[in-house]
């Protein structure tokens, strides 16, 4: 008689559930704190001028000399581009958290490891239940909790232990997985598309300023390039953020799309052995080349 796999879960303490949940929610905070640092220094400390010989400014068309375009720093330029600049900020800001967290927690390693899709192949034909619905409980990742599901389901007593119960409870949970790491990935899409809209409206109202100052008659360069400059600067603010974005999007879109296929095969090809749809030799060639295969996927998700 098997034993439920329900009446293994290990009990927890109150003050560990606590412990790891504060420290769970400490961690964005100082990611977004370590990101606002490294922003904030990065625009006020201005560029390095080169140590050239400087050359002669040129002379103007009336003998005069003109004078020499100053060197800017970052936080000049963040200045000079109005107030869409602050929301470009914090789209930037955004936008490197997101692809901070996705870097950390979409990777292969994390969400499939090796060791314990051995583990479990070998606790399938086993057919020892309890062992490896305690080992997915103790090592909680994506794979583990799809296969988690899984267990909860199965009947021997069943056709093919409960396999069609076992199989809609894995893609159940695997749907679940998928939704809450594809909401990090989507704050890239919503990066990638708020900042290039931020940049035109800053080269909307740029343009609408430096229209304004030919309205009311002035027309020299010094009175027109504020509201030139302010449309530019918001334009190239939007592309530097919006792009890298676009970028990190389809990249870990396409990463976690390949690690959820990975994960689906292992957790079929698991159901499949237990159910005994699949019978695997101890250490037989078939099981070795699935589980060889199954990491070079894992290392292309990586």
């Amino acid at each position: 008689m098997i034993q439920s796999p329900s009446a293994c879960l290990p009990d927890y303490t109150m003050s560990t559930t606590i412990t790891h949940t504060f420290t769970s929610a400490r961690r964005p905070v100082r990611l977004l704190a370590a990101v606002m640092a490294v922003v904030f220094l990065w625009l006020a400390v201005p560029p390095v001028p080169a140590q050239d010989q400087p050359e002669p400014a040129p002379a103007a068309a009336g003998g005069e000399t003109l004078p020499e375009v100053e060197s800017r720093s970052a936080l000049s330029y963040y200045t000079g581009g109005g107030p869409i600049m602050h929301f470009l900020l914090l789209c930037s800001i955004g936008t490197i958290a997101a692809a901070a967290y996705c870097f950390l927690n979409i990777n292969g390693r994390k969400m499939v490891p090796k060791n314990l899709m051995n583990t479990l192949v070998r606790q399938m034909q086993e057919r020892d239940v309890t062992n490896a619905y305690n080992l997915c409980d103790d090592n909680p990742n994506s794979f583990t909790r799809v296969v988690g599901a899984a267990l909860l389901k199965i009947n021997f007593e069943r056709d093919q232990a409960n396999k069609v119960s076992m199989e809609q409870a894995a893609g159940e949970t695997l749907d679940q997985e998928e939704t809450k790491q594809m909401l990090w990935v989507n704050y890239l899409n919503v990066f990638a598309t708020l900042a290039p809209m931020l940049g035109l409206l800053g080269t909307v109202t740029g343009m609408i300023g430096a229209f304004d100052q030919l309205a009311a008659g002035r027309a020299e360069p010094n009175d027109l390039a504020g509201g030139i400059g302010t449309a530019m600067l918001t334009t190239a603010g939007g592309l530097v953020v919006g792009i890298p974005a676009m970028f990190f999007y389809f990249f870990f879109r396409n990463r976690l799309m390949a690690i959820t296929a990975d994960i689906q095969k292992n957790t079929t090809f698991l159901i499949d052995i237990l159910s005994g749809e699949v019978k695997l030799a101890s250490g037989s060639p078939a099981s070795q080349e699935y589980l060889e295969g199954d990491d070079a996927t894992a290392g292309a998700g990586e």
